[in-house]
């Protein structure tokens, strides 16, 4: 069973791995290349890019500036894939197709109000190799056969 971390759980995970994380944020898209400077300043590692609206709306932009900041990064859509290092999250497809029986209840009288919360139930893992190999990565073989789609 896969569990996505939230990112509110993100400060105690890393603190209990020893991990600073420091936070860098965007709220337009003039401030994205500013945020990703200041990851460089903070000395990151690599990046994990949440997927809010900006971040989803301007990927293309979200994927060069990782790029040109050579910082690794790991995106929770699929989206993100063609040039992105890493994703990893729910299965949208899925989603959707879990959402169609909300529907049906509903439309068969169902209180919206009396359905549960559900969680994504099904994740998928993509590897893109090309842009590890840009980035200078090697991408362990054990990683590479548990993805759902190695992008060569």
């Amino acid at each position: 069973m896969h569990r996505i971390l939230l990112a509110d759980e993100f400060p105690g995970t890393a603190q209990k791995l020893g991990i600073a994380l420091p936070t860098v944020e965007a709220s337009k898209p003039e401030e994205l290349k500013a945020a990703f400077a200041s990851a460089v300043d903070h000395h990151a590692d690599a990046i994990v890019v949440l997927g809010d609206y900006l971040t989803v709306y301007h990927g293309p932009q979200v994927v060069a500036l990782a790029e040109e900041f050579h910082l690794p990064a790991m995106y929770l859509w699929r989206q993100f894939a063609p040039g992105g290092l890493v994703v990893y999250g729910p299965d949208l497809p899925d989603l959707f197709r879990r959402a169609g029986t909300y529907v049906d209840k509903i439309l068969k009288g169902a209180k919206p109000s009396d359905l549960p919360v559900e969680q994504p139930t099904k994740f998928e893992l993509v590897i893109n190799v090309k842009t590890a190999k840009a980035l200078g990565l090697t991408v362990p073989p054990s990683l590479l056969t548990s993805a759902d789609e190695v992008i060569e």
